[in-house]
C-alpha cells in the first residue's frame, strides 16, 4: 500500500493555509519471488506492469494529486487543525507535513495536542537539510527543486477537474528564482507583489517527504554475506580454503 503525503501551508493574517495531498502510483506487488542461495536468501517483489507484464524494477514513482484545498484568510489555528483532522480522516493511510517557518512551535504543539502526528518542516536559505526527530530545516532550493524535476519529468499528474486546480497552475508558473548578484544566493517566490504562493509550497512540502519516504517494496536478502562473492578486506578474517 502507497502512504500519501499531505503538505500543508499555514497562513498567517495576510496568507492563505494552503492543504495539498499527493498520492504515490505504485505498480502493484503480484508476488514475491525467494531466491535461495548458499548462504543469502533473497525475497524480491514482482509487479505488474500496466500492460499486464512483470518486471522487478519498478520504474520512477509519479505523484498524484488528489485534493487541493485554500482555507479563507483570518482562519483561526484551532479551525485549520480540525480541518486538517477531515483531511487526515479521509487519507488514513498518510504523512502529514506542516510548514512550520512563520508560525513556530506553538501551532505545532496544538496540532500535535490533538493527535495529530507531523512532520515540522522550516524553510531556510541555506544549503544542506538538517533534522532532529520529526523535525527538518531545508533549504527552499531543495523543496522548489524536487517539485521542478518531478513536473519536467513528467512524473507529477494534477487533475484540472480540481477545483483549485488553475491556481495551483498558476502559482507554480509564477514561481520565479531570484539570484542576488551581491552574495549569488537564490531566492524563490512570486514574481510580482500581491501574489500568492501558498498552495505551490504546500505542494513542494509533500513531493520532498514523499521523495524521501519509501513507497516502494524492495528486494530483502536475508542470511550471512558470503566472502567468496567479493574479497574481504584486509584486515578482515578470511575463510580458509576447504580441506579435501
Amino acid at each position: 500500500m502507497s502512504y500519501s503525503v499531505i503538505g500543508a501551508d499555514l497562513g498567517q493574517a495576510a496568507d492563505y493555509t494552503a492543504i495539498v495531498v499527493v498520492e504515490p502510483q505504485t505498480l502493484p506487488v503480484i508476488r514475491t519471488d525467494t531466491i535461495y542461495g548458499d548462504r543469502i536468501t533473497r525475497l524480491r517483489p514482482v509487479f505488474r506492469l500496466p500492460d499486464g507484464t512483470e518486471t522487478f524494477k519498478h520504474p520512477p514513482v509519479v505523484y498524484a494529486v488528489p485534493h487541493v484545498a485554500r482555507l479563507n484568510l483570518g482562519t483561526r489555528y484551532t479551525e485549520v487543525v480540525e480541518e486538517l483532522k477531515r483531511v487526515r480522516a479521509r487519507v488514513p493511510c498518510s504523512t502529514l507535513a506542516v510548514d512550520a517557518t512563520g508560525v513556530g512551535r506553538a501551532v505545532i504543539d496544538l496540532i500535535v495536542g490533538a493527535g495529530l502526528s507531523c512532520t515540522a518542516i522550516t524553510i531556510t536559505g541555506g544549503d544542506e537539510v538538517t533534522s532532529k526527530g520529526s523535525e527538518y530545516r531545508v533549504p527552499k532550493r531543495d523543496l522548489v527543486g524536487c517539485a521542478q524535476v518531478l513536473f519536467q519529468n513528467r512524473r507529477l499528474n494534477i487533475s484540472r477537474k480540481l477545483p483549485l486546480s488553475e491556481v495551483l497552475f498558476r502559482e507554480l508558473l509564477n514561481f520565479k528564482v531570484k539570484i542576488d548578484t551581491r552574495t549569488a544566493h537564490d531566492s524563490y517566490g512570486a514574481w510580482r507583489e500581491g501574489v500568492h504562493d501558498d498552495l505551490v509550497l504546500a505542494l513542494c512540502i509533500a513531493l520532498w517527504v514523499a521523495e524521501r519516504s519509501s513507497c516502494v517494496p524492495v528486494e530483502i536478502a536475508t542470511g550471512e554475506p558470503d566472502y567468496w562473492d567479493s574479497p574481504p578486506a584486509w584486515d578482515a578474517p578470511r575463510r580458509r580454503e576447504p580441506e579435501w
